[in-house]
């Protein structure tokens, strides 16, 4: 059976329990979350998620990989440490010059913790804007050799191009994103930032990108396909009722 998961944004501690309540209890059977580690936030990704642990079965943090220098195993097993699965990304660099980096890429980061801690399940991201078919796939496989062992995909916006990435990346386990946009500098951000492809009928109303959820699930089926719903800037709650309705687990679960 498909998993579904629901990424939550920690803009603050209190927030984070709020929104994890909120949804327990709204979708009792939804059991996974995802934590972005987003740099303008007062926590990180390892952090949120141990507050999500007290709600979730399972949380999976997100580690940019040009925050960690392979040579500070401390402070990547301290990042780790409680969770049996993380998502690996590469890491846009940060606004705050100030902020130290490394030359450490995702492959890198990946084989690393691979290597020392064979126990924890890696995910590593699948963009398919971000280059041609044909060199993503080339990317994946490179991460999938380096130890990776599922796949979070970017959002998608047409259901054309899932269909299509569906098919090419039918043997390996991926979580499909999706994301409501609704408005022009939303959409307009994703188009100039992420090179996103939007559907040519895509509508900017939640009626619609609850109907295009739907749509997006009816079409993933089998094992190897899971789905995660990334509401940002909009109420989690109203925007999964409208998906999953009041008894959310019926065809998708969270396992």
């Amino acid at each position: 059976m498909p998993s579904i998961s629901i990424e939550l944004v920690p803009r603050s501690a209190q927030l984070l329990e709020e929104e994890c309540l909120a949804v327990k209890a709204k979708f009792p059977t939804l059991e996974v979350a995802n934590i972005p580690d987003i740099l303008r936030m007062p926590i990180r990704s390892w952090e949120a998620g141990r507050i999500a642990k007290r709600y979730f079965r399972r949380v999976i943090p997100h580690l940019r990989a040009i925050d960690f220098s392979l040579t500070e195993a401390g402070d990547i097993e301290g990042a780790i440490a409680g969770f049996d699965e993380v998502l690996i990304i590469s890491g846009d660099p940060p606004r705050d010059f100030s902020r130290l980096t490394y030359p450490t890429t995702s492959v890198d980061l990946i084989t690393f913790v691979k290597q020392r801690f064979p126990h924890i399940r890696i995910y590593a991201g699948v963009d398919p804007y971000r280059s041609g078919p044909r060199a993503e796939l080339g990317y994946l496989k490179r991460k999938r050799e380096a130890g990776a062992d599922a796949f979070f995909t970017q959002p998608f916006f047409c259901l054309h191009l899932l269909e299509a990435y569906i098919s090419m990346l039918s043997s390996y386990d991926v979580f499909w994103g999706i994301s409501p946009v609704l408005s022009e500098k939303s959409r307009s951000y994703w188009e100039a930032t992420n090179q996103a492809v939007f559907a040519s009928d895509y509508q900017h109303t939640m009626e619609y990108n609850q109907s295009f959820a739907r749509s997006f699930l009816e079409r993933l089926s089998g094992d190897r396909s899971h789905v995660y719903f990334m509401p940002i800037r909009t109420d989690t709650v109203m925007y999964l009722e409208g998906i999953l309705g009041p008894k959310p687990g019926l065809h998708w679960t969270a396992r």
